[in-house]
């Protein structure tokens, strides 16, 4: 039986005779809708009862401004702009996770709980894009046809273990959440789109409801900053631009022109000089040459990991992935960027044909224009296909619609689609199992050690848990079983001084003996290249540590590590902080903090807490007139009241200084 959208007349059925068929439509939509919900919630569930991971420390756990204690609007302001993660911040990100503290606390599956809400909310958007795109594209299918399509792409997509991180890794809630704007701003573009008397004006409505998205999902990532071009890939393939020569196809190319081509062209000169820049690169493990090269091999490895996911595959950490370095190092560059263009072709030639399998594989292929190109970010996360997925479920979809529709009996038509729901099978037990292993830290370190057995990220977490395990006991098992996986981190090409850090604070809080080596390898490490983000925070770490007398070591040790750090040409301001940390707390050097705060403060002015910082360093060194500047600019930046309280407790204290000096 199908149904239509409304009533049919003249159908002979009378109307007291049960719901009609738009009532029915809606009552099996909205069935639908719930079995989806009830579906996703089941497989994620099991993974509710984990910890926190990774990047999940510095956003959330060791960021006190997402703490808040009440809810006003100076510590909210302060939570909307405390993001590490970007210079924009991310202001709705950051307040929804002061939301969940404020509500349950540091509470890991509160917080996990909120992102698989967000998900299901994203798998229903994705239902009702999917059925208005093929309102327009295939305006013959029934309605039912057209609900029972968009529910398989919604459920492929929610099921879909290449999003499994976009959901239970806490911190990527930002880009679920800045998804959940950007399908919206889709669904709304193409309804404006469909208006069957489409004027200038329509175009005018598409351009500012698409500007409007964009700004709201950019407060949660900058992922968001696509939507215009995933709305550009819809008006190409669906609507092409309307008839030639019309007031509507100039309506629209000026308005692209405008949101798109515009902001492309200011975006690429202002970031262009940093990409040639060595300073850009010299973090990483590649260059923006094997970077261009490496992309297609990950881009094509995405597209497998999304229609046939292993575990092996989707390992969570990617770091032991080795860059491209020529066209045929390894053979499979050159393969993979022929591969792609094989998409495009097939795209363009495929978009009257099969339109939804065109514009899926241009949305998908879109989706990686920010991430796998030219930015300066790491080659590899699994997250960055949360959208992009569903334009290859799109495909696949849209291909099983069409070879269905060819086989001349209801045998072949299953015959056509067994091999997508096998796959959704598969996928339900590989993101239930994958849920099962994250339900506790040690569980999920342990899975993910044996998934990224070259992976020194997933080795450091395996040691860590065992760490976490051992309770700083120096009888626990758990301490020696950290060793070899922490030690093996260590050795592996590429690797921050996090393993080497784990090793000498286990030891050091347990009373156990702290070998030389560990330090030797800190060292050298820090001197070949720019210290990274996980090595700041090893160092400091440890300095807290050493300064809590948590930690027994020599502190001349660790000294001689922010040396090595600090002998590099440009060390971060962050680094700069740190080491003011360490020289006030442990080496009580206060000329050496204050230089270090002041420079901390020349890096980025920008932010308060170094300032703060500067300020209460200025005020022990008497120095009253640096004292007063910091002040003065902390008042600039005071947006919304959110410096209030560390404004009025500097004040004080610079006036107890004052009175001291006068008497």
């Amino acid at each position: 039986m199908t149904f239509s959208d409304t009533p049919t007349p003249g159908s002979g059925r009378p109307a007291a005779q049960g719901r009609t068929p738009l009532s029915r439509h809606r009552l099996l939509t909205a069935l639908g809708l719930t079995i989806l919900a009830i579906v996703a919630w089941a497989l994620y569930a099991p993974g509710l009862g984990g910890g926190f991971v990774f990047d999940d420390y510095p956003n959330i756990v060791d960021n006190p401004l997402v703490q808040p204690s009440h809810a006003s609007l100076p510590e909210l302001t302060a939570a909307a702009l405390s993001s590490p993660s970007s210079e924009l911040k991310r202001p709705l990100a950051s307040l929804s996770f002061a939301a969940n503290f404020l509500t349950t606390g540091l509470d890991p599956a509160a917080m996990k709980a909120t992102n698989i809400v967000l998900h299901i909310l994203n798998g229903w958007l994705i239902f009702f894009f999917c059925r208005t795109l093929l309102r327009k594209v295939y305006p013959e299918d029934s309605a039912g046809f057209r609900r029972v399509f968009a529910l398989g792409v919604a459920l492929a997509w929610l099921v879909a273990p290449i999003n499994f991180t976009a959901v239970l890794y806490i911190v990527q809630r930002m880009e679920s959440l800045a998804n959940l704007f950007v399908l919206i701003g889709l669904i709304g573009y193409v309804h404006l789109r469909a208006r069957p008397m489409f004027r200038t004006r329509d175009a005018l409505y598409c351009g500012l409801w698409l500007i409007l998205l964009t700004g709201l999902g950019l407060l949660a990532k900058e992922t968001a900053v696509l939507l215009p071009l995933y709305a550009l890939c819809i008006e190409a393939v669906v609507f092409r631009f309307g008839p030639p020569h019309s007031h509507v196809r100039k309506a629209m190319a000026t308005i692209y022109g405008v949101i798109l081509a515009a902001p492309f062209i200011a975006g690429m000169a202002w970031i262009a000089p940093s990409l040639f820049a060595s300073s850009t690169w010299a973090t990483r493990d590649f260059t923006l040459a094997t970077r261009l090269m490496s992309e297609p091999r990950i881009i094509l490895d995405y597209v497998a990991w999304t229609i046939a996911p292993t575990s092996t595959g989707l390992s969570f950490y990617h770091d032991d992935f080795v860059a491209s370095t020529s066209l045929l190092t390894p053979w499979t560059t050159l393969a993979s960027m022929t591969g792609l263009l094989a998409m495009l072709v097939i795209a363009w030639f495929m978009r009257r044909r099969m339109p939804l399998l065109s514009l899926g594989l241009i949305l998908f292929l879109a989706a990686q224009s920010l991430t796998g190109t030219v930015l300066p970010l790491e080659l590899v996360y699994e997250h960055r296909n949360y959208f992009a997925s569903m334009g290859i479920m799109l495909a696949v979809a849209d291909a099983c619609r069409y070879f269905a529709g060819m086989a001349p009996s209801s045998r072949g038509r299953a015959f056509c689609t067994a091999p997508a729901l096998a796959l959704i099978t598969w996928s339900m037990i590989l993101t239930f199992t994958t849920a099962s292993a994250w339900g506790t830290p040690l569980s999920l370190a342990e899975e993910l050690g044996r998934r990224g057995p070259h992976s020194h990220r997933a080795q450091y977490e395996l040691g860590r848990a065992y760490i976490i395990a051992s309770r700083y006991d120096r009888n626990s098992p758990y301490i020696l079983k950290s060793v070899p996986p922490l030690e093996a981190a260590a050795a592996m090409p590429g690797a921050s001084v996090l393993a080497e850090q784990a090793l000498i604070f286990v030891h050091a809080r347990a009373g156990l003996p702290v070998r030389e080596t560990w330090w030797t390898s800190m060292r050298k490490k820090l001197r070949a290249r720019p210290a990274t983000v996980q090595d700041e925070s090893s160092l400091g770490a440890l300095s807290q540590c050493l300064d809590q007398s948590g930690c027994h070591f020599e502190a001349e040790e660790l000294h001689k590590a922010f040396d090595a750090a600090m002998d590099q040409p440009n060390p971060s301001a962050r680094l700069c902080s740190l080491y003011a940390d360490f020289a006030l707390s442990t080496l009580e050097d206060n000329a050496l903090a204050l230089r270090l705060s002041g420079m901390a403060v020349t890096k980025a002015p920008s932010e308060p807490v170094y300032r703060v910082k500067l300020a209460q360093r200025a005020l022990a060194a008497r120095d009253e007139i640096l004292a007063r500047q910091q002040i003065a600019a902390l008042r600039a930046m005071n947006f919304a009241g959110r410096l209030d309280g560390t404004i009025s407790s500097l004040e004080g204290a610079l006036t107890r200084s004052s009175a001291a000096d006068a008497r």
